[in-house]
């Protein structure tokens, strides 16, 4: 046993290596990406993994996998879970026979997300087991217990830590990894596999004859636990429960949820024995609607009744929040919102300087103008906001879809969307078939920057390696678009100021589906692989102070004087020399 201070995404995949994993597979999201990206350079256990080009088919790689009785893990965020439902839901009628754990990230406050939904009525919906650590070692721990529940029931287990957790670094107990390695063999049982109607009513007859079995179970491993204190009682569940430890009265009783299903029976013993009782956890209200379908005289406090916010992150000053408006005193006091210190200058999030998207996007908007619609997706792309090119972004996948819809309607205006090779690998693609095949009439823009960039720079087919860094075949995204259906496809250099103009010009004019891939690698990857180009400079003698560079909004360029300047962010795209009317930015000569 050694004790590390660590991330506590690693602290999750080192957990994997100890429960002796053979098969990982999953989809890079904020904030579980970091789960995969340890487990893939990890030096201590070598077992297949894989990044998937999305959650359905990251999740079926796994189940397939476990089928074959080796010990899986998929990972994910939160609405990568929406995209793998699918076999989710069927997941525990068919059941396991290796291990599977799917970890499903949620993001309260959607840090980097487009909504707060809770994975634990995922777990509910499917009638499998979650579990829900409050800390960094809690998720060590409860990530070995998963795959022994796993193999116990035969059902996956659903791992839901929040960004909190995910990101949160801390001293971590940690055994070594297991060197159990198992060899997948499949056996053919049809009743179990194959769901016909004949033998889904079967499976799920089982599948609910082990809801009760399973909430004991989880009881037994003291994974749900009370304490009686008193006629006031307060329960929390996840990352809530630290902050309900810190200030909690010694007079009131507390009971713990880490996992669920949660055991009626012993929840109503529970409630029973107080008054008041007041529900703390993060998100929807799932501890509380199961208390309060068990509460007989107590009367429940929380989010139902506006005690405790259903947005967002709680922290220790919103549970005393809490605690007060359930009449409840806590040991300690907050006085008022923390602020963040005066004056400190505002740091939204911004394309990085020389990143390629900016520049197709100043094309996009020279051509098509502000009356056109922009619909975009998931990814850095989604910061165009600031240029005025993006006008919807729903989901991964969704602009062209969203694009196809809108030129359907009777709009005339030009339609532009937005998407990025691997959002186009992940859910793209089939937006792209049905927009070509029903004759929608839009500009399909395709950042090609050859990885996936804004999740930490995984790879995706698109980048010709594999999660282990093995080359794999490059795959060529102007073919697919082609086979779609669509004629018009053009691949150009967005550092090409008027080649790129004239190829929208001639998308512009051109009826039916168009599809433009601009292709120039991350400027954060280029730089890592030792691409170097010379930087720009002005030359303050031409410069006229027209601000047309600034408006082009790179972090590069300054303007002091009423002259513009640019400092050493510069990554010597040169679209700047490109927009100045006067030529006055110039590329520096080599010394």
């Amino acid at each position: 046993m050694v004790t590390r201070y660590m991330l506590g995404n690693e602290a999750i995949a080192h957990a994997c290596c100890e429960a002796d994993l053979d098969f990982a597979s999953g989809y890079p999201g904020t904030p579980s990406s970091e789960v995969i990206d340890t487990l893939r350079i990890q030096k201590e256990r070598d077992f297949y993994i894989e990044w998937s080009v999305n959650e359905k088919v990251a999740l079926e790689n796994a189940l397939g996998a476990s089928w074959t009785g080796v010990r899986c893990l998929v990972t994910m965020k939160h609405v990568g879970l929406n995209v793998a439902a699918d076999p989710l839901m069927t997941s525990g009628y068919t059941g396991i026979k290796g291990g599977m754990v799917i970890l499903s990230a949620d993001d309260p406050y959607a840090h980097s997300s487009q909504n707060e939904q809770d994975s634990r009525n995922y777990a509910k919906f499917a009638k499998i087991i979650c579990l829900d650590p409050a800390n960094v070692q809690e998720a060590h721990d409860m990530m070995k217990i998963s795959y022994e529940l796993s193999e116990e029931f035969l059902l996956p287990v659903l791992f839901r830590p929040t960004t909190r957790i995910c990101h949160s670094k801390s001293n971590v107990e940690l055994s070594p990894s297991g060197e159990e390695h198992r060899t997948g063999q499949f056996e053919k049982n049809p009743a179990q596999y194959v769901v016909i109607p004949v033998h889904t009513r079967v499976l799920h007859k089982k599948l609910n004859e082990k809801q009760i079995s399973l909430s004991k179970r989880l009881l037994e491993l003291n994974l749900n636990f009370a304490e009686i204190r008193g006629k006031t009682a307060v329960i929390a569940g996840g990352i809530a429960a630290e902050y309900v430890k810190e200030i909690i009265p010694d007079d009131v009783s507390f009971a713990k949820i880490g996992a669920y299903p949660i055991n009626r029976e012993w929840l109503s013993e529970f409630v029973e024995k107080h008054e008041k009782v007041l529900v703390i956890e993060e998100l929807s209200p799932v501890i509380e609607e199961e208390t309060a379908q068990v509460a007989c005289n107590a009367k429940i406090f929380g989010k139902i009744n506006g005690c405790v916010p259903h947005e967002g992150e709680l922290d220790q000053a919103s549970v005393a929040l809490a605690f007060e408006k359930a009449g409840i005193k806590s040991k300690k006091s907050f006085d008022g919102e923390i602020q963040p210190v005066t004056g400190l200058p505002p740091r939204p999030p911004i394309l990085c300087a020389g990143c390629a998207h900016r520049a197709t996007f100043y094309a996009m908007k020279k051509v098509f103008g502000k009356k056109a619609v922009y619909p975009s997706d998931i990814g850095c792309y989604t910061l165009g906001i600031q240029l005025g090119t993006v006008d919807t972004t729903i989901c991964m996948g969704a602009s062209i879809t969203v694009g196809s819809g809108i030129a359907h309607s009777g709009d005339d205006s030009d339609v532009v969307c937005t998407i990025g090779d691997s959002t186009f690998l992940h859910t793209g693609i089939q937006g792209l078939l049905n927009a070509a095949y029903n004759g929608a009439n839009m500009t399909v823009v395709i950042l090609d920057n050859r990885i996936t960039a804004m999740t930490g720079h995984q790879p995706n087919p698109n980048t010709g390696l594999t999660a282990k860094g093995e080359v794999s075949p490059v795959i060529s995204i102007d073919s697919i678009c082609r086979s779609c259906g669509v004629s018009f496809v053009e691949t150009i250099d967005p550092y090409d100021l008027t080649a790129m103009l004239n190829t929208f010009k001639a998308a512009k004019e051109t009826k039916g589906v168009k599809v433009v891939i601009s292709r120039q690698p991350c400027v954060i990857a280029a730089r890592r692989q030792g691409i170097k180009r010379r930087a720009f400079s002005v030359n303050t003698e031409a410069c006229i102070g027209c601000g047309a560079c600034v408006k082009f909004g790179c972090p590069a360029i300054e303007f002091y004087d009423e002259k513009a300047s640019i400092n050493e962010l510069c990554s010597g795209c040169g679209v700047c020399a490109d927009i100045c009317p006067k030529g006055a930015i110039t590329q520096e000569v080599s010394k």
